[in-house]
């Protein structure tokens, strides 16, 4: 009988743990659900606190203030064009350092091609073509010749960025015309002056490139190809997947949408900028991680990676207005450090379950 009674209490016991178990693994899968909007909330609310009176940037003084939300997402256009196709590379355990280079150059290519009388029309879709072939360089680089990622992207971030620097003429910062030609105003009807709701047509173009990846990723044959290369892509090419043509054509697509970030930063401007696409490697990270996207590869979600993008805006903008540039820097470190603890801390969760 006490035999029995020791094993219906050990059986008890077994069970209330069972329980206690699936109770905190329903509240970590919950927390790793919506941990992502929370924090996006959080620092609404810590900005829109601040003491904002005096600062001339935010117009009435508070940061949801419409003239401020409509800045954030104009100026967020680059970040949410890449930020979709970015995810879905690191899904498949691939990286590209090389994103904001790409885009520097292009909008160097397209401002210049403006410049000396090309059509909106045809300097749109050359740099498009443009940035597929620096999608198609990085390609070659990772998965023919079989360079690890992270170097084959570190060289072409440099190649980029040294074309673009060559391509403006000496003694100038960048292609913005002079005063014997001119560069056209229309330049910047694409990112900048023709507008709706408030908004310009880029961030509309951006808005439809992230619900077809978001799609892309849900629904279609690629989406699930790039899980399963980044999960294992031993396992992968052994179910038949060509991992190699799956990678090739990610790092495509985020040369394109490079592109395309590249052409509206330009028109955003009005002139095409070598460097201006210089931190934007940086900023598509933390934006991918905070989104909750394994570094590793194997998970990830280009929904909850523009949330992240975001953030990063919403931070960037609070904090031009409130403290000095070089602490700028350190504060977009620390939000570094916590995506990739927040990622950790996720990646850890799904090893354990």
């Amino acid at each position: 009988m006490e035999k029995n009674k020791d094993k219906n209490a050990k059986g008890l016991n077994m069970d209330s743990k069972k329980l206690e178990l699936n109770q905190t693994h329903k509240w970590n899968l919950i927390v790793k659900k919506y941990y992502i909007y929370a924090v996006l909330l959080l620092i609404v609310i810590v900005f829109s606190v601040m003491k904002l009176d005096r600062v001339v940037f935010f117009g009435r003084g508070h940061f949801l203030n419409p003239a401020n939300i409509t800045n954030i997402l104009r100026s967020a256009v680059p970040i949410l064009t890449l930020s979709g196709a970015f995810t879905l590379l690191m899904i498949s355990g691939n990286i590209d350092l090389s994103v904001g280079s790409a885009m520097s150059l292009n909008a160097v290519v397209y401002s210049l091609m403006i410049l000396n009388g090309f059509s909106m029309g045809v300097a749109f879709l050359l740099t498009l073509v443009l940035g597929i072939v620096c999608g198609s360089i990085n390609g070659y680089l990772v998965q023919k010749l079989r360079i690890t990622p992270v170097i084959a992207t570190l060289v072409t971030l440099n190649l980029f960025k040294g074309v673009a620097l060559l391509i403006v003429p000496n003694g100038v910062s960048a292609i913005k015309g002079t005063a014997d030609k001119i560069m056209p105003v229309w330049i910047n009807d694409y990112a900048r002056q023709k507008v709706f709701l408030g908004l310009p047509v880029a961030f509309f173009v951006a808005v439809l490139v992230i619900v077809i990846l978001i799609i892309v990723q849900r629904k279609t044959i690629l989406g699930k190809y790039a899980t399963a290369v980044g999960g294992n892509r031993t396992a992968a090419e052994l179910s038949g997947i060509n991992t190699t043509q799956v990678a090739w054509l990610l790092y495509v697509l985020v040369g394109f949408m490079a592109a395309l970030a590249g052409i509206a930063r330009a028109s955003y401007m009005s002139l095409g900028n070598p460097l201006s696409g210089d931190g934007m490697e940086l900023n598509t990270i933390i934006a991918v991680l905070l989104g909750g996207t394994a570094f590793s590869g194997g998970e990830g979600s280009v929904a909850k990676t523009m949330v992240g993008a975001l953030i990063i805006m919403c931070v960037t903008t609070g904090l031009m207005t409130v403290i000095p540039p070089y602490w700028q820097l350190v504060a977009k470190g620390s939000v570094l450090v916590l995506a990739v603890t927040l990622n950790h801390i996720l990646v850890q969760e799904k090893a354990v379950v």
